[in-house]
């Protein structure tokens, strides 16, 4: 059987990700090389556009034309290549089409999406598509959700050499980041309350743990949703709700279940935000919960989100400049225990922007990863059959060892006094 032509495609390679994502597999892969590659989108002009601003190394990088919204177009870009990324989102407007041409196709595909409530509606659309045909769909493959997702499993390895049993009982704690948010961040939370709003049924289902994983799923332990300041004893700091929480919790959970319950039938999980000690961490924590409480209300209300929408709040294809993803990072702590109270602590670390500079370097090393690692030297797929997987579940020590050797992070075990 005839090998499609390209490993990977980039789909919608001209958005504020999308440019980034290019420049680091042009960096990372060449033109021509090892990996045959391609860029993708609708506008043959931004496209040109995009190689010339890229200078020569890019001259050779093949060009597609694809609509998110042609279906024809999209079976066509499916046939020539193993595996497509896209960021063409908000994914809940847009991406749709694409998973149904990938799923019907066979054609293994990732993304960055944080939106719960459309990667439901995948799950139950396309799911049995996707495992007829062989295709591998991997959503939340960026900051959303490759720190935690992979930080987790990487915890729970470190704990099986240690412990001989896994750890039932994990708090993740973001202890620093740095970086700016994007318009396309903004217009996914925006479009996921207006959704709320004309569904409120949806309420129930963003509310819910457990909302990802597969239907009939055995899991019926109670999981702490934050709402307002806590303490973390085992850090000695006041907490704070993570608005990340919301997707990477559901990832978390989503992979436990597809690795056969490998942390645990009563696996508990959650995460939150350190904001300092004392009297002035406990303020800083206050302060912070009463800004998202604002933008969230306001959000909520049409005549306030048009407003925040029109003067505030950064545009889709609008993010953070090259010097601030340059300048951007985070430090993330996981501290697990065992049924029998034996406590394990690691960090994950990124060396740029979390939402932009190192998203597009996650997101680069999971297509290179999807397209390459999990096929045999002859193409053929190996490793995960198809259906709907999610970072953890689909991965293993081999993207580890790529996101440690090229996409700047760091995933390390610390003593406690290390905390």
């Amino acid at each position: 059987m005839s090998q499609p032509a390209f490993h990977f495609v980039v789909f919608g390679a001209t958005s504020f990700v999308g440019q980034i994502l290019t420049r680091y597999l042009l960096q990372s892969c060449g033109v021509g090389q090892e990996i045959n590659w391609a860029i993708a989108g609708r506008s043959s002009a931004k496209l040109n556009e995009l190689k010339t601003s890229l200078g020569e190394a890019a001259s050779d990088l093949p060009v597609l034309i694809a609509d998110a919204a042609d279906d024809a177009q999209l079976q066509t870009m499916c046939a020539q290549t193993r595996a497509i990324v896209s960021t063409v989102g908000p994914y809940a407007l847009y991406g749709e089409p694409l998973v149904r041409a990938c799923a019907e196709s066979g054609t293994d595909y990732c993304d960055l999406t944080g939106e719960p409530q459309w990667i439901r509606r995948m799950l139950d659309k396309y799911e049995s598509a996707a495992q007829s045909s062989g295709a591998r769909i991997v959503h939340s493959c960026g900051f959303d959700s490759v720190p935690s997702d992979m930080g987790v499993y990487f915890l729970q390895q470190q704990a099986g050499k240690r412990f001989g049993q896994p750890l039932t009982n994990v708090h993740m704690r973001v202890k620093a980041a740095k970086g700016g948010m994007s318009g396309g961040t903004i217009a996914s939370i925006i479009e996921l309350t207006k959704e709320v709003i004309a569904e409120p049924s949806l309420r129930k289902l963003l509310a819910n743990p457990y909302a990802l994983c597969p239907t009939g799923h055995p899991y019926k332990t109670r999981q702490y949703n934050q709402k307002g300041v806590d303490k973390d004893t085992d850090l000695n700091s006041w907490t704070v709700p993570f608005i990340m929480a919301a997707i990477n919790t559901r990832i978390v959970h989503r992979s436990n279940a597809l690795r056969q319950h490998a942390y645990g039938e009563n696996f508990r999980y959650e995460e939150s935000m350190l904001s300092g000690r004392g009297m002035r961490g406990w303020l800083t924590g206050a302060a912070l919960v009463g800004a998202m409480g604002a933008f969230m209300l306001g959000a909520a209300m049409k005549p306030t989100r048009a407003l925040l929408e029109k003067f505030i709040l950064p545009k889709p294809g609008e993010g953070p400049s090259p010097a601030a993803q340059e300048a951007g990072y985070y430090d993330i702590r996981f501290i697990g225990r065992t049924d029998d109270n034996q406590t394990l602590l690691t960090r994950v670390t990124g060396d740029k922007d979390p939402g932009y500079g190192s998203t597009a370097k996650i997101l680069g090393e999971a297509i290179i990863s999807l397209a390459c690692d999990l096929h045999d030297q002859d193409g053929n797929k190996n490793h995960r059959s198809g259906g709907f997987w999610t970072p953890a579940s689909v991965f293993d020590d081999r993207y580890i060892d790529r996101l440690t050797a090229n996409a700047g992070l760091t995933f390390e075990v610390l003593n406690p006094t290390e905390a």
